[in-house]
């Protein structure tokens, strides 16, 4: 079971504030940093300094780090027309050394599209908007240098792409998220190098496992091509006055985090991490909330990751 730290900059987090927790993050041990895709805060929180793009802090830290893999969860295809989102991710790649990673969604928060003049469409159309993003950007990566791609879809077409440039990998991971009962698991099992279900517990979690490794069998794709990941917020303590702490540091009720999370001692968060691994889970994004307490990463790397 691989960890990974994933925040919520829309909350209120500066660049220098992210370059930080991925420095920990990679000092650490953990395997990756991930962000959140999105232009506005959500509840009683202040939102301060104001959102960031995504895709320009990946590529700050993507020269600030060496080892971690970086990455979205999820971008919205709301956001970005295919072809340029295609060029950024490829760029990014190529300032890590190749350690990038796209999450990529329909997205789904209504007001942030309002408040910044972005087009929201039906859910209907979001998801064929997406569809025809994914085989954009993967066609775009996959087409051979020297050679032209071209796509006639509903919402986007390209004539005589250079497809150009490259990403350093052959084809930066894609990770398809949701518990969609038929759109999202076929769409993963098309085009995900990873399923990820965020948020949810065991029992539902496992029920959309399920759908998509039977989309993969439908599909003729071997379950085994597939990672299976879960997100869930974190609150780890060494005792129940620490857990107290933290929980109100994120606004948050223990009994609720304990109930909806991973909170906890450390021995606790292991268990219930490995509940996840039992049923499949080969991958946990810990979203962490408050991004000015590194001594919660630090306490999780040294009792929780040695045991995964």
């Amino acid at each position: 079971m691989l960890l990974r730290i994933f925040t919520e900059p829309q909350q209120g987090a500066s660049y220098d504030t992210l370059l930080r927790v991925a420095k920990a993050t990679e000092e650490y041990g953990f395997d990756a940093f991930f962000r959140s895709d999105h232009y506005l805060k959500m509840g009683d929180v202040s939102g301060l300094p104001g959102p960031s793009d995504a895709w320009i802090t990946l590529a700050g830290l993507a020269r600030e780090t060496r080892r971690i893999r970086l990455g979205t969860l999820v971008t919205a295809a709301t956001f970005r027309l295919p072809g340029p989102l295609a060029i950024s991710v490829a760029n990014v790649d190529q300032m890590s050394g190749g350690r990038v990673e796209l999450g990529l969604g329909t997205g789904w928060f209504e007001e942030e599209h309002t408040a910044y003049g972005i087009p929201f469409p039906s859910l209907g159309e979001r998801f064929d908007r997406l569809e025809e993003q994914l085989q954009i950007v993967t066609g775009l990566w996959e087409t051979p240098t020297g050679k032209s791609f071209s796509f006639r879809g509903e919402y986007y077409r390209l004539e005589d792409s250079p497809a150009l440039p490259k990403p350093a990998q052959p084809r930066p991971p894609v990770i398809i998220g949701g518990v969609g009962a038929k759109r999202t698991p076929r769409l993963a099992a098309r085009y995900a190098d990873e399923y990820n279900v965020p948020f949810n517990g065991l029992r539902e979690t496992k029920a959309a496992y399920e759908r998509v490794r039977a989309a993969c069998e439908q599909g003729g794709r071997s379950c085994q091509s597939m990672t299976f990941s879960a997100a869930q917020v974190v609150c780890c303590g060494r005792d129940d006055a620490e857990i107290a702490r933290r929980a109100e540091a994120i606004g948050r009720k223990v009994d609720e985090l304990r109930q909806n999370g991973l909170a906890g001692t450390p021995s606790e968060v292991v268990e219930k991490i490995g509940r996840f691994r039992e049923i499949g889970a080969q991958r946990m994004y810990l979203q962490v909330l408050d991004l000015d307490d590194l001594d919660h990463l630090e306490l999780i790397a040294s009792e929780v990751l040695p045991q995964m």
